[in-house]
C-alpha cells in the first residue's frame, strides 16, 4: 500500500547485537512487563526493573534509554500485529475494502490495542514534547490514515486531517475520554468523526 512498510523503534538498525546483550534485552523487557502489569507503570522505577530482570541498572539506560524507551519497546510486537492486519489482513482492516470501511476499521482496532496498553502508550507518547511523532509506528499509522482520506475524501488536506484524525486517539485523550465518558461512548465519538469526514 502506497509506500507503508511496517515501523517500530527497531526498523531500520543495522547494529548487531551480542547474545548477551540480546538475552539481556529479552530479561528486561519480560521483567517490565510482569512488573508493569502487576503493579501499574508509574509505580514502577528502572531499579525495580533492574533488580527484577538481574543485570545493572546501566544495562537497561543503555539499550532504552529511559522508561518511555522501554514502553516503546514492550508496545512494539502489538504494533507490529496491528501494522500486519492493515497491510495483509482480511477486509475491512486490510486491503480489499472500500476506504470509508477501512478506516472505521483501523480506528476500531486501534482502540483495542490503545484501551489494552494505556498507560505504556500514554508514557511512550508523552515521554517528551512530540514523542508521540517520533515513534516509527506513529509515522505508519498517519500515513495509513492518510492514504485513506485521500481515497475516500480526495477533496481537502488529507495529511492535515489524518493527524486531527490521529489527535482523537492519543493516549493522553483516550485516557480522559476513557475515565470521563467510558470507553464505548469514546470509541463511538471517534466513528462518528471518522464518518463525518469520510
Amino acid at each position: 500500500m502506497d509506500g507503508l512498510e511496517i515501523t517500530g523503534p527497531q526498523s531500520g538498525s543495522s547494529r548487531r547485537v551480542r547474545a548477551d546483550a540480546a538475552r539481556n534485552r529479552e530479561k528486561v523487557l519480560a521483567a517490565a512487563a510482569r512488573l508493569f502489569r502487576e503493579k501499574g507503570v508509574a509505580a514502577v522505577s528502572m531499579d525495580a526493573v533492574a533488580a527484577e530482570a538481574g543485570v545493572g541498572k546501566g544495562t537497561i539506560f543503555r539499550a532504552f534509554g529511559d522508561k518511555s524507551g522501554l514502553a516503546v519497546a514492550l508496545l512494539d510486537t502489538q504494533e507490529t500485529l496491528l501494522q500486519e492486519g492493515v497491510l495483509s489482513g482480511p477486509p475491512p482492516l486490510g486491503p480489499g475494502a472500500p476506504a470509508r470501511e477501512r478506516l472505521g476499521a483501523f480506528f476500531d482496532a486501534y482502540l483495542d490495542y490503545l484501551f489494552d496498553h494505556l498507560d505504556l502508550v500514554r508514557m511512550s507518547e508523552t515521554a517528551s514534547p512530540g514523542a508521540r511523532y517520533r515513534i516509527g509506528a506513529y509515522r505508519f499509522w498517519h500515513r495509513h490514515v492518510t492514504v485513506l482520506l485521500e481515497e475516500g475524501r480526495p477533496q481537502g488536506d488529507a495529511a492535515v486531517l489524518a493527524h486531527l484524525l490521529l489527535a482523537g486517539v492519543s493516549g493522553e485523550l483516550a485516557g480522559v475520554l476513557g475515565e470521563e465518558y467510558g470507553r464505548e461512548r469514546t470509541r463511538a465519538g471517534i466513528t462518528a468523526l471518522v464518518e463525518a469526514l469520510v
